[in-house]
């Protein structure tokens, strides 16, 4: 098995985070768990914007289109399509969370809840596919100068 390319640690390191936000989410939603939850909006609403915009972006814009030329366009597919509807939860929830950080929401309601868990099932398996497919694929779509290159471009961002 090749070395982890440094792009694909970066988006490793930012899959690690993700999951251990979402474990903290779900045992807040499983306990209902008020004050656990209150303390998640703000970590939510960044990791909600974080995730559909520059995460998902690089994946689409640098990795993916190399992906089908390599002969994997179906997962790209696959993981596009993912994105899509990752992003339509997370349109949802984003102004649902971004209330809470700002107080306005008096409990999480039914609606965050159920996009919160949706957000986190989806999210949950859409990393799995990436962490087992995409990034193990990434040293071979990669030449050492692009991986530097797309690296720090991405951790510029």
């Amino acid at each position: 098995m090749s070395p982890m390319s440094r792009v694909g640690q970066l988006l490793e390191d930012e899959h690690r985070a993700s999951l251990e936000l979402l474990n903290r989410l779900d045992a807040a939603l499983a306990r209902r768990d008020e004050r656990a939850l209150e303390s998640l909006y703000a970590p939510l609403a960044r990791a909600l914007a974080q995730e559909t915009g520059r995460h998902f972006d690089f994946e689409e814009r640098e990795l993916f289109g190399r992906m089908a030329d390599a002969g994997d366009g179906d997962l790209a597919t696959l993981l596009t399509e993912e994105h899509e509807t990752l992003r339509s939860v997370a349109a949802e929830l984003l102004p649902l969370a971004e209330a809470g950080r700002r107080g306005d929401a008096q409990g999480a309601n039914e609606a965050f809840r159920r996009l919160a868990g949706e957000w986190s099932e989806r999210l949950v398996a859409h990393v799995q596919k990436e962490s087992m497919a995409l990034l193990p694929m990434l040293p071979d779509l990669l030449d050492e100068d692009s991986d530097g290159e797309l690296a720090l471009a991405y951790a510029g961002d």
